[in-house]
């Protein structure tokens, strides 16, 4: 698309007058400890740490896995080694520059093959057009309003999953749950509480459509939708387009969870889907059958089922798990009067989870849609 030039706001340039891209640097999880400096991998925030090596503001892509993702970083930060991190803004906004990035498809630039991975130096002198810095703030102005709303609601969002976090670990991990002081213990957890397989509580994959039985148009959620909880995003194609793994159904109350690489925790819980959303079969669906949906999700998500689901991965470039790996993980579940006094308490949370969750991927869609236009020039501000 031809930017808009006569204003003379625009000109020509290479991708290196934009941002001069860095490799980051490497860190282990041992390595890791606890502060508040987030550690961003090529998938997002993955973790935090106590140490910064880059002052923020920053913009961060992937360079090896989730390749050409395109990551911002207001405050200090730690660029993992499977980015690529903006060692110079060149004197451009730092949002612009991340909007800039969003809008290129660095992904096609892959070098790696079966292991994806993007060489700097091979897009550093990709031409581009270039905003001089007014027209760059007056476009950051405009388009950072959606993500102030969007970041506004995660926010709301991960209070609201902190709270109905620490209740679960109060009640049953602590066992501090109403009236534990009249229950007594026995080999080590409560009367009336069981160790059972997940696979007693929940069923696998319960749902899926046949071949050539999907709906004319699908909302489609990959494993590259989801994140932490969330589904960020769904791809809206007719069942014609829709690869070979659009397959699985979600109903509500279901936990969706990435079988590829688990330590990434692609997961999420699915709350009012809606009537055309397909997942894909790179996902294991859980449907809770003796508990409810609110102890389910909280139970594996918890640091201990992720790493059930790591230590069970197979396959050295690819780490994967199957469904049988998810049922076999051995849960220390309540008895049913406690799991519906913990439903009662936490499902509103939820329930207002999902409200937010939606309202932000309409807002991101909204400035997605923009975003283009205001980026190649032909949009003016």
């Amino acid at each position: 698309m031809t930017p808009y030039l006569g204003a003379k706001r625009w000109k020509p340039a290479v991708l290196q007058d934009l941002v001069f891209l860095q490799r980051g640097f490497d860190i282990t999880k041992a390595e890791q400890k606890n502060g508040e400096i987030p550690v961003i991998s090529s998938s997002g925030q993955s973790s935090w740490h106590s140490e910064a090596m880059v002052e923020g503001p920053g913009v961060i892509i992937g360079r090896k896995g989730s390749l050409g993702t395109v990551h911002y970083a207001e405050g200090s930060y730690w660029p993992h080694d499977t980015t690529l991190w903006s060692k110079s803004l060149q004197g451009n906004n730092p949002r612009f520059v991340y909007y800039a990035l969003k809008c290129l498809g660095l992904e096609r630039f892959n070098v790696g093959g079966a292991n994806p991975t993007l060489n700097r130096n091979h897009i550093h002198g990709l031409p581009i057009h270039l905003a001089d810095r007014t027209t760059q703030d007056s476009i950051v102005t405009f388009l950072y309003a959606y993500d102030d709303l969007i970041e506004n609601n995660r926010r709301r969002i991960a209070l609201l999953e902190d709270a109905a976090r620490m209740l679960y670990r109060e009640w049953f991990i602590h066992f501090r749950f109403p009236g534990h002081e009249h229950v007594k213990m026995a080999n080590g957890i409560p009367e009336g509480f069981k160790h059972r397989p997940l696979g007693q509580v929940a069923v696998t994959n319960a749902d899926s459509y046949a071949a050539r039985a999907l709906p004319d148009e699908i909302a489609y959620i990959d494993i590259a939708s989801v994140t932490l909880g969330c589904i960020v995003s769904r791809t809206r194609i007719t069942s014609a387009e829709a690869p070979g793994r659009a397959r699985r159904k979600a109903a509500d109350g279901d936990v969706i969870w990435s079988n590829v690489r688990p330590n990434l925790r692609a997961y999420a819980l699915v709350l009012d889907p809606q009537y055309n959303d397909v997942f894909s079969t790179g996902f294991t669906v859980l449907t809770p059958q003796a508990v409810p949906f609110s102890w389910l999700y909280l139970f594996v998500t918890t640091d201990n089922f992720v790493a059930h689901l790591v230590n069970h991965a197979t396959g050295a470039g690819y780490p994967a798990v199957r469904p049988d790996d998810f049922e076999r993980a051995i849960a220390v579940v309540p008895p049913p009067r406690l799991l519906d006094l913990f439903h009662e308490a936490t499902e509103a949370n939820f329930r207002l989870i999902s409200k937010l969750n939606a309202q932000s991927e309409k807002l991101a869609q909204a400035r997605d849609l923009l975003l283009p236009r205001l980026m190649s020039g032909e949009l003016a501000i």
